[in-house]
């Protein structure tokens, strides 16, 4: 490619489409929850019809997330993120074609089969474009956009329902995407074949590399027998369906807890998602902070997990909030922030433990881990609601807890991380140096 001008600061441009595109993703799979009150009764559905809805597309989430992840690191990023995105874009679309359950069923899978790429795509972006010691704090800003598009949903969507009805809903939120493939397309190179990026920059971007070598195709099997893969897709199964739950279920809560209508929704939707939004950065930038600080990568990472698994626990005191609407806002908030920098960290030990060429199969795993768990959860939570007839508390009880379980689960599986990574066949183990500064 030909030489063009310098773009200063050129990694961060590609974090910010990174957290375009998640907030897109997020913007696509929200607007399903904030429209359950409307479709419920405009089509007739019940908890359990749902609880399917939801299982199609963490289906297909599930059957993806390896798949994509291996595209991913077999083809490259650039044309693989945004076919992806294309894909998931066309789907999002399509739910205004669905008249009953199963044919939201049908769209939910087609959505879940593209949306499955982000963050397998994202996470190796990061690895490719970030030294260690900003990894974390890249995963918390593009992370982040996954409650900006929370936040979006609510705000724009009522809005559009109301005005056109709610299949233009699905087809404006759905068409933001095909914006992002073009400045992706526009703008996305590999760090060393991108004709706007420095050669300062560049040397940022490859330090604490000068050891590793090309990346290597590595079978799924292979990946299987390493406990440290087994850490990260445990983390994913344990936690990730606490997130879904908040994603798709929440509206349905607050309209059923305190007859919120779907203008109502969108003020304390606003509110959990800005301190998710929050959480994400904060949960990033703390563990960076304790590098700077001379603390070793392990301790550093586990430290953010158990501050942010400890503030989870906020949730349980939920069944003490009563009629208190915004008392439950708060303590939901507070649990929805601590996930997302949770979740943080626990994408950003993948780019600690893997050489950079296996990061998007090792995420993909991961996230097929935390869309199994989905699976089982999703279809658990809707019979059960039907069942207890829209008893809340012991949900919210599991989801307090289960964060303690996965860190435990994870320390057990990598009890030093920096012991614990795994080097590619060639390469020579290094101790990870200190941080220097930016």
């Amino acid at each position: 490619m030909k030489s063009g001008r310098v773009i200063p600061h050129l990694r961060w441009y590609i974090c910010g489409l990174l957290f375009f595109a998640t907030t897109v993703n997020y913007i696509d799979r929200q607007v399903l929850g904030i429209l359950k009150p409307v479709l419920r009764t405009e089509l007739g559905w019940d908890e359990e019809q749902y609880g399917d809805i939801v299982f199609a597309f963490q289906l297909a989430y599930a059957i993806m997330m390896p798949l994509t992840g291996r595209l991913i690191d077999w083809l490259g990023t650039r044309f693989s993120y945004a076919a992806a995105v294309v894909v998931w874009s066309f789907a999002a679309m399509a739910h205004a074609l669905a008249n009953s359950a199963g044919g939201f069923s049908i769209a939910r899978f087609a959505l879940g089969f593209g949306e499955a790429a982000n963050f397998p795509a994202a996470i190796k972006t990061v690895a490719d474009w970030f030294p260690p010691k900003e990894r974390a704090l890249a995963t918390g800003i593009f992370n982040s956009g996954s409650n900006v598009g929370a936040i979006i949903a609510p705000l724009v969507v009522p809005i559009i329902a109301a005005t056109w009805g709610w299949r233009m809903a699905f087809i404006l939120t759905g068409a933001v995407g095909f914006l992002w493939v073009v400045l992706w397309l526009w703008l996305y190179r590999e760090p060393r074949e991108h004709p706007n990026l420095g050669a300062a920059e560049l040397a940022i971007i490859e330090s604490e590399r000068e050891n590793e070598p090309p990346a290597v195709k590595v079978p799924y099997a292979q990946l299987l027998r390493k406990r440290q893969t087994w850490a990260f897709l445990m983390g994913k199964f344990l936690t990730d369906p606490i997130w879904w739950f908040y994603l798709f279920w929440l509206p349905g809560y607050l309209y059923d807890k305190y007859g919120l209508n779907l203008t109502q929704l969108g003020p304390p939707l606003i509110v959990i998602y800005l301190a998710a939004d929050v959480g994400s950065i904060g949960g990033g930038w703390l563990s960076s902070y304790l590098l700077a600080r001379g603390l070793d990568l392990n301790r550093s990472r586990k430290l953010a997990m158990l501050v942010c698994a400890l503030s989870v626990t906020a949730i349980i005191f939920i069944l003490f909030a009563g009629s208190n609407m915004w008392l439950a806002v708060t303590l939901i908030s507070i649990a929805t922030a601590a996930h997302q920098g949770w979740s943080a960290n626990l994408y950003t030990i993948v780019s600690d433990l893997f050489p950079r060429g296996w990061v998007g199969s090792v995420t993909g795993l991961g996230g097929m881990g935390g869309a199994i768990g989905g699976m089982i959860f999703a279809p658990t939570v809707g019979r059960y609601l039907k069942w207890s007839d829209g008893a809340y508390g012991p949900i919210f009880v599991l989801c307090g807890t289960i964060y303690l379980v996965a860190l435990l689960v994870i320390h057990l599986i990598v009890p030093r991380l920096q012991d614990d990574k795994v080097i590619m066949p060639g390469s020579t183990p290094t101790p990870t140096p200190r941080p220097t500064g930016n």
